[in-house]
């Protein structure tokens, strides 16, 4: 999609971060945007603080989690904008993993917000697009998680490497419709995703505590220390519409990963040969 201005854009955890991020550089571009958060608060001031940059910036409550929400959330955005052409599956949450302490509980939150929140929003907006016929793109907000294991057995890399997969096969199917599809793998980010536990629904029970003295605590200081010094959510969206003007499926941010996804590569191709031998 190279042309934007006067087009719609829809951005689920688009009160902080790089959802809001995104949302602004859509306004800027001169974009309709509907914001969706679970965070009321948040949300309210989100939508106020982009109106210099664009007059048609709305908010809708949206708890990606939940089908029914986030179908209504679509019917606020097509009752204020009418089509929807962009469509970003950015709202994410993080918790605790590991060997030691296996919360069911996180592993279904996590699931059910980073994995089926990615498929609600298809499901919600790809017959919307379809429909309309004027053409469109989905970005969905995976992770350098979704491309290496290195925080080991974890819902968040479990969910990530799930977008990643989405995205690589939407965009096949997608391809001779004229909807693009990208997926977003940044590495650390100033962003909040560490403190999701602030919009936990109660029906996943309180986050478990961790042992201070534990590994798993240990790798979350040093995720809290290594998120401080990120880059600017701002660098992410200039790379995301980069991305969807130049229909581009995978979006990194940080070259600095090369290294470890090629080791992973190494590694399946060597086992790859093993097996030709």
């Amino acid at each position: 999609m190279r042309e934007l201005a006067g087009r719609t854009a829809f951005v689920t955890g688009g009160a902080s971060g790089i959802g809001l991020a995104l949302g602004r550089a859509f306004a800027e571009a001169g974009m309709k945007v509907m914001l969706a958060d679970i965070e009321a608060e948040a949300l309210e001031r989100a939508v106020k603080s982009l109106a210099q940059f664009g007059p048609s910036v709305r908010g809708t409550i949206c708890d990606v989690a939940d089908p029914a929400s986030v179908e209504d959330a679509a019917g606020a955005a097509f009752d204020a904008f009418g089509n929807v052409h962009i469509l970003c599956n950015n709202a994410g949450v993080a918790a605790g993993g590991g060997i030691d302490a296996i919360s069911l509980e996180s592993w279904r939150w996590v699931i059910d917000v980073n994995l089926l929140g990615v498929v609600h929003g298809i499901a919600s907006f790809l017959p919307h697009m379809r429909k309309h016929g004027e053409g469109g793109h989905i970005v969905n907000t995976a992770s350098m998680a979704g491309m290496n294991a290195d925080l080991g057995f974890s819902p968040y890399s479990a969910t990530k490497f799930a977008a990643v997969s989405i995205s690589e096969g939407l965009a096949l199917r997608l391809k001779p419709f004229g909807i693009g599809v990208s997926v977003l793998c940044p590495s650390f980010v100033r962003t909040r995703i560490g403190e999701s536990g602030r919009n936990r629904p109660p029906r996943y029970g309180p986050t478990p505590a961790l042992d201070p003295d534990s590994p798993v605590a240990a790798m979350v200081a040093e995720i809290a220390r290594q998120l401080e010094a990120g880059i600017d959510p701002a660098d992410v969206a200039a790379r995301v519409l980069a991305a969807i003007r130049e229909d581009r499926l995978y979006i990194f941010t940080h070259p600095g990963m090369r290294a470890q996804v090629e080791a992973r590569f190494a590694a399946i191709l060597a086992a790859m040969d093993e097996v030709s031998n």
